[in-house]
């Protein structure tokens, strides 16, 4: 839950985040399709075990392949409009400078982690491709299928992180701290309330 500070005045949407948008919206909304015949795959396993005394092999598997690719994809979208976690508690209290150069410094450590998470994801990768590893389950399945689309949403986490690190501290250089307190640090109220309204331009 987020504290926001009413002092910063609004400054518009971030012209970064609303060219990214569009992209990390496209994943997730195709994030939201698989998820969808995902369930139709689990109603179809449980009436094929009531009615047929049958069951649809690997759909636990799927399952923990669609969880993770999910969470790997919608951490990009999550960063763009500002939904991640963040206690505002003493921010808020801080001076505009101060505030600033803390949101900043989030946005590198964000950005830090994503690649780190991506470098370490395309190792996996690579190691079952050249071991030419199978999951132990009747399925079978190459890993390097699920563990491509874990690594392919971590990257694109990675490179929107990166991006937005670099236009927050570009900003901050040039001594825009209004734009970075408004567009880096937690959502405000009112903007919390547009979000749910669904007035929020970044949606």
């Amino acid at each position: 839950m987020a504290f926001s500070s009413p002092s910063v005045a609004p400054t518009g949407t971030n012209p970064v985040a609303r060219r990214l948008t569009p992209v990390t919206r496209f994943f997730t909304l195709l994030c939201g399709w698989w998820l969808l015949g995902y369930s139709l795959l689990v109603c179809a396993d449980l009436v094929a075990r009531r009615y047929l005394g049958v069951s649809l092999q690997g759909t636990d598997e799927i399952g923990g392949y669609t969880l993770a690719g999910l969470c790997a994809f919608g951490f990009a979208h999550t960063l763009l409009v500002r939904r991640h976690t963040r206690i505002d508690l003493f921010l808020s209290r801080m001076p505009a400078w101060p505030r600033a150069f803390a949101h900043v410094l989030a946005a590198i450590a964000i950005a830090a982690f994503a690649g780190l998470v991506a470098t370490r994801g395309w190792a996996e990768v690579a190691d079952s491709i050249d071991f030419m590893s199978v999951s132990t389950s009747p399925l079978q399945v190459p890993l390097w299928i699920p563990q491509g689309v874990w690594f392919a949403g971590f990257a694109l986490f990675g490179l929107v992180a990166g991006i937005l690190a670099l236009h927050a501290a570009a900003l901050l250089l040039r001594g825009r701290v209004r734009e970075v307190n408004a567009w880096y640090g937690p959502p405000t109220v009112d903007e919390e309330i547009a979000a749910e309204t669904g007035k929020d331009a970044l949606r």
